[in-house]
């Protein structure tokens, strides 16, 4: 089982909006050595809606080649088409993905059953590990636990990634799910707590920034080191605000930027970071101590 901090990447750009391959690869070896414990590759934060599938693939590639076996590498391959998740999963395999992460199909809003049957079909196709994403405020749908459930039972669905920051659904997942199913949350303000009522990890924006301190308080927090686990995460709430003053990832690949590990690229229809909220970010990075 994939555990502990796992940094949804942002993915470097030039000003043209072209994939920044250097800046990738030192942003790798960045997290290797502050300590994420895996990487997710064209996530939401990596823009992977405005990437093209070849440029999807290729920033996936990329990142495993990178990578080299060090920490687990897991591809975003979710659409609102099952067809083309499949193709997306496929690809993902044969490119040397661990796993995927497969977001709800968004806009079209299928019914739970719908879910259950794309979900199913993926992993029917795919022999690689698959990890449901289910992030309403995104999508316009939501995955219920009882749902997670019945998809939990299925062969290569071996976790979900949990973003609606509702803390009673780790239990309630739980109880309807094995151990050895993995348990993330995608909501880096309630991070903390997720993980001391016993999740498994989190999907983090904030660690894109900050990845030793998310993976120090993520790991005190999944050993019920509750005081030490608090005590870590109060240096990044401020990040776990600020890095969504604006719509994820602007903020977040402007403090990269501002910590010189990339250029200020980013792609239509996102914008660059406005300058009325640069004091914000710059104060919460400066209470995380990478500024």
């Amino acid at each position: 089982m994939i555990q502990g901090s796992i940094v949804a990447l942002v993915t470097p750009m030039f000003d043209n909006g072209d994939v920044d391959q250097d800046s990738l690869k030192n942003l790798v070896e960045f997290h290797i050595a502050e300590g994420t414990d895996a990487l997710v590759a064209m996530g939401t934060t990596g823009e992977s809606a405005t990437l093209n599938e070849h440029e999807h693939m290729s920033v996936v590639g990329s990142i495993v080649e990178y990578v080299a076996g060090r920490i687990p590498v897991i591809a975003g391959t979710g659409a609102n088409s099952t067809t083309e998740a499949i193709g997306l999963t496929k690809a993902a395999k044969a490119i040397g993905a661990d796993a995927c992460l497969l977001v709800t199909p968004y806009y079209n809003k299928p019914t739970q059953e719908g879910l259950y049957l794309h979900y199913k079909a993926i992993a029917e196709a795919v022999d690689i590990p698959q990890i449901l994403y289910n992030v309403p405020g995104r999508t316009a749908c939501d995955m219920l636990p009882e749902t997670v459930g019945r998809l939990a039972k299925i062969k290569n669905i071996v976790g979900v990634k949990e973003a609606t920051g509702e803390l009673e659904r780790v239990k309630i997942i739980r109880d309807l799910c094995s151990d050895e199913f993995a348990i993330y949350t995608g909501d880096d303000a309630s991070s903390c707590e997720f993980c001391l009522l016993g999740g498994n990890g989190t999907i983090t924006v904030s660690g894109n920034v900050a990845p030793k301190l998310v993976h120090e308080m993520i790991a005190a927090a999944m050993q019920g080191k509750r005081g030490l686990a608090m005590q870590i995460d109060e240096k990044l709430v401020g990040l776990h605000q600020q890095l969504f003053i604006q719509s994820n990832p602007i903020p977040v690949k402007w403090a990269v930027a501002e910590m010189g590990l990339m250029k200020s690229g980013i792609r239509l229809p996102l914008t660059w970071l406005t300058d009325d909220c640069f004091t914000e970010v710059r104060s919460a990075m400066q209470q995380a101590g990478v500024l």
